[in-house]
């Protein structure tokens, strides 16, 4: 489960290591080896000449509440503390409808895990349909930004901005972003881990 994603060789300079926490969109469902979002943003990251290694812990159907489960265990097998961790759940919850109070308390539950390890984090967000209501959605889709506020992290406010919806960007099922879609949103998501990767700097 905790493997370290290969491809673009590693520039000279110090050693990064990220800690890619998530479920389906982080894991590369429906995608092939060295295809998912974290490979990406680590070869993006290594282009840019940043010596990164981004360990993938995606696991597809994780909600808030199993990511919380196992997320302590992640970070006690990484080979030391990460430099950062991206956090990348929710989209499982909305699809369950389970309670925003309830994934509050799980992400609030990881942030403060995070934060009694001295670890900086990088929320990226998840947002509710229209159709689950203005209400539901109010209550889901300001998860991110309020615990980005209150932990001091870093916000991507919506993981799949700019590829939902759209036929060419996403797989079959229309949840989950095609090779394409994975491209566009590294592309958007990388330099904000290179922001996030500064703040860190030792």
């Amino acid at each position: 489960m905790l493997a370290p994603v290969a491809a673009t060789p590693a520039p000279s300079g110090p050693s990064r290591l990220i800690l890619a926490f998530g479920d389906s969109l982080y894991a590369g469902y429906g995608l092939d080896r060295g295809q998912s979002l974290p490979d990406a943003v680590q070869a993006q990251l290594r282009r840019d000449g940043i010596n990164a290694t981004i360990v993938n812990a995606g696991v597809s159907g994780d909600t808030s509440a199993a990511g919380r489960q196992r997320f302590a265990f992640a970070l006690n097998n990484l080979p030391r503390k990460p430099d950062l961790v991206l956090i990348g759940l929710g989209g499982n919850d909305v699809l369950r409808q389970i309670a925003p109070a309830e994934t509050r308390a799980n992400m609030t539950a990881m942030l403060d895990e995070a934060k009694r390890r001295g670890i900086p984090v990088l929320l990226t967000g998840m947002m509710a349909p229209p159709n689950l209501g203005p209400d539901f959605a109010s209550q889901f889709s300001t998860i991110w930004p309020d615990l980005a506020k209150r932990y001091d992290a870093t916000l991507y406010p919506f993981i799949l901005d700019g590829v939902i919806g759209n036929a060419q960007l996403m797989q079959a099922d229309h949840v989950h972003p095609n090779r394409g879609g994975v491209t566009k949103i590294a592309a958007k998501v990388t330099p904000v881990v290179e922001t996030a990767l500064g703040k860190a700097a030792p």
